[in-house]
């Protein structure tokens, strides 16, 4: 039943994280706070789910025009350092402690996605009331200059260790950041899964040597991977057509909840 229950959680997690860009962050959550497994256990199987959903994610946001690899390499470097030092800090720090930095970023992501909702809604009515709304138009990209590359890879240092830290994956914090930078949601969504790839492979090496049972682990990953790829592949190919701002609206409500239901009884005692 274990076993069935990380698979389908894998699979609806990756539909999510392949049609917005977020919601990985409910897997290290799943596996802590209600299967009960240790963080290092946890973060392992998490890192190596967003691996995959970072390589086929990205993909397809390239193929579709809106992944800016530029950009991302620049943020990508600062991640790949970030998450070595985010690692480290983890394995120093009390179980307890980082499962209370784990709902803490579960937390504050779930606001902040809602906010960054009902912001752009108000965005698009002033807009339109305005008469500024212009269809068929695409917005351009961030100018690339040292200024800006070295903004991403501060950006990439900050992040990744955040993520690499906290098992947050990396796109629920690095898209909005992304967007207030300038870029337009779509491509915000791709270099973040690009980035992701980055904050996961000193992660996925970190935690499995750090791991108990690094066997078990092992024998459960490619299933991890099969499905948690199926459903990222589905849900990145086929987000153009679904509304993300319900979806969006969901998973930051569920996730707000799972984390004051989990976090209460931490913080409390």
């Amino acid at each position: 039943m274990t076993t069935f229950l990380i698979l389908a959680v894998n699979l609806l997690v990756g539909i999510c994280i392949g049609l917005t860009g977020i919601a990985g962050f409910l897997l290290p959550m799943f596996y802590t706070g209600f299967l009960g497994m240790g963080t290092v256990d946890a973060l392992a199987l998490s890192f190596a789910a967003f691996f995959i959903s970072g390589i086929l994610g990205s993909f397809n946001y390239f193929r579709s025009g809106n992944l800016d690899l530029k950009s991302g390499a620049a943020l990508s470097a600062g991640s790949l350092a970030g998450a070595v030092f985010g690692v480290n800090l983890n394995l120093l720090i009390p179980e307890d402690i980082i499962k209370i930095l784990l709902y803490l970023v579960v937390l504050l992501s779930g606001i902040s996605i809602l906010v960054r909702e009902q912001m752009a809604k108000a965005k698009d009515r002033k807009g339109a009331s305005a008469g500024r709304r212009q269809t068929g138009t695409v917005p351009s990209l961030p100018v690339m200059g040292t200024g800006r590359i070295i903004s991403y890879v501060l950006l990439g240092l900050a992040t990744g260790a955040v993520c690499a830290a906290s098992g947050a994956g990396g796109p629920v914090l690095v898209m909005p950041l992304l967007t207030t930078m300038g870029f337009p949601a779509h491509t915000a969504v791709g270099i973040a899964l690009f980035d992701s790839i980055f904050i996961a492979i000193p992660s996925i090496a970190g935690y499995f040597s750090a791991a108990p049972e690094p066997a078990a682990l092992l024998a459960l990953l490619p299933f991890v991977l099969i499905f948690h790829g199926i459903g990222v592949y589905a849900g990145s190919k086929y987000a153009v057509r679904i509304n993300q701002g319900v979806l969006k609206a969901v998973v930051a409500s569920g996730s707000i909840l799972i984390a004051c239901v989990k976090l209460a009884p931490l913080v409390l005692v």
